[in-house]
């Protein structure tokens, strides 16, 4: 992975040597990474991009091109460039696996350490966490609503750039896709890849005959035929019955057929039928153009004969929810390993941030299935034999009694020190892992449209904490008022 250092916002920068003029040099923080708002009105995201966050920690460093650059910019000292030039991250990092399904506020990754490494950090975390999460959630629901029709990804030609391509395919796959069709993706991480033809291959040739059959010559074994670049029914099928006939008749098996094009419901059904009835029961039909996760619910409800399908724009774009809304925000800071909980304050209750240092417990019925969430202090413990009420933070007569659970805190070390001390699983396996996260959750959650609502509650401890220390600000605020002193509270 290429150096992400100065990938980075100016503020961030400035922040830094803000810090360092005025005496906060060791000055200590805590960071939480989380998002306050589920994207497709879906039910869940899935985490990822943590393998990415820890390449680029493992990379972080300031070269003499970037210090020059700076030194440009004229607003940075030659103490600051100097403190850029041995600049290394030392601190700890905590993060939910890539894979796990999780919730609003749920903090993904937290970071602690000298506030002059966290704050840096900002920027390219949020990048890389929101927009590979975006995408695995959006690779999910398509999955789930493929309904074990295999998917792929299609989308490089469509992607906002190189990189929203690859990591795009990388976020797909964890989230369920079986393949890409992007070259470099299946290169860096492994992932299959698949692909047939254009129309172009075909129009290229005297007749759509001759094409299919260039085509078996070419790859006897891979043939699957694009059938619609000039009708379906009365050319494109028939002509790939002919030559899926010869195929077979020569020891090769006919893979099938791609459908780009029309009313994919109706020209399944009937190509089945022709395929079915020229001896052909085993050759596919795969589908595309412009599919997600509502097409594709509606056309198998409709009884399409599809047996996997390639999906482009509307994935690896994320075309009707195209951000996630990530955060970083401060939680804690201190000297010394020693903290002091801070709270963002706003008249948006969705941005009163969570104060403290924080972890996220998921607790299990004893059939496996999740039951619920709890956000709480890092020093907090849970009995599994004792039950636990939970309550709704906002609507705090929305209660719930935990029994018989077990509990899994989903937070890990990733960083101790600035060493990694996490051991980054293979792609196929966070693919495995996250269909096997995702099966721990009720069908009501993973709902395409007006899914159930996961609980996510604070536990008793962090909102009296929370509450406490809203009441302190809000009795400094009235105490500066009264003295004349004008404060916006947002």
């Amino acid at each position: 992975m290429k150096n992400l250092t100065m990938l980075t916002d100016l503020y961030q920068l400035t922040m830094m040597q803000g810090y360092l003029m005025n005496g906060y040099r060791d000055k200590e923080a805590v960071f939480d990474v989380f998002f306050r708002n589920l994207p497709f009105k879906g039910g869940y995201v899935l985490a990822a991009g943590l393998e990415q966050v820890v390449e680029y920690i493992e990379n972080l460093s300031f070269g003499e091109e970037d210090l020059a650059y700076l030194r440009t910019l004229n607003l940075f000292t030659e103490d600051f460039i100097e403190e850029l030039r041995t600049f290394r991250f030392t601190g700890d990092i905590d993060a939910i696996p890539e894979g796990t399904p999780v919730f609003p506020f749920e903090p993904l990754i937290r970071v602690k350490g000298r506030i002059m490494e966290t704050q840096l950090l900002e920027t390219a975390i949020l990048n890389l966490v929101n927009f590979e999460s975006l995408i695995a959630t959006k690779a999910s629901r398509v999955v789930t609503a493929a309904h074990g029709g295999p998917v792929m990804e299609f989308g490089l030609r469509r992607a906002q750039g190189p990189d929203a391509g690859v990591l795009g395919a990388r976020a797909a796959f964890i989230g369920g896709c079986r393949s890409t069709s992007n070259i470099l993706a299946g290169k860096r991480f492994g992932i299959p890849v698949s692909g047939t033809q254009a129309h172009s291959w075909i129009q290229c040739f005297p007749s759509e005959l001759e094409a299919f059959r260039a085509y078996a010559r070419a790859f006897p074994d891979k043939c699957l035929l694009l059938v619609d670049t000039y009708n379906v029914l009365a050319s494109g099928v028939p002509n790939a019955i002919k030559v899926g006939l010869e195929l077979e008749a020569k020891g090769h098996h006919f893979q099938g057929i791609r459908l780009d094009s029309g009313d994919l419901t109706y020209l399944s059904k009937a190509a089945r039928r022709m395929l079915d009835e020229a001896g052909l029961k085993s050759a596919i039909i795969v589908a595309s153009n412009d599919l997600d996760e509502e097409t594709i619910f509606a056309i198998k409800a409709q009884g399409a004969a599809i047996n996997a399908w390639g999906v482009g724009t509307s994935l690896i774009t994320s075309k009707d929810s195209p951000s996630l809304g990530g955060v970083y925000k401060l939680a804690a800071e201190g000297e010394r390993d020693v903290f002091h909980p801070r709270l963002k304050v706003s008249e948006n209750i969705s941005k009163i941030t969570n104060p403290g240092i924080k972890k996220v417990v998921r607790f299990y019925d004893r059939a496996g299935k999740a039951m619920a969430d709890l956000i709480a202090l890092e020093n907090e413990v849970f009995e599994e034999g004792k039950p636990l009420t939970i309550f709704d933070p906002i609507q705090t007569w929305k209660r719930k009694t935990l029994k018989n659970f077990r509990t899994r805190e989903l937070l890990i070390p990733i960083f101790r020190g600035g060493k990694r001390v996490y051991d980054l699983p293979k792609l196929k396996d966070v693919q495995s892992y996250a269909k096997t996260e995702l099966d721990t959750f009720w069908d009501e959650v993973k709902r395409l449209t007006n899914p159930h609502s996961y609980i996510v509650d604070l536990s008793t401890d962090l909102f009296e904490l929370k509450q406490q220390l809203l009441l302190t600000i809000h009795q400094d605020i009235k105490s500066n008022n009264q003295q004349g002193v004008e404060q916006d509270v947002d």
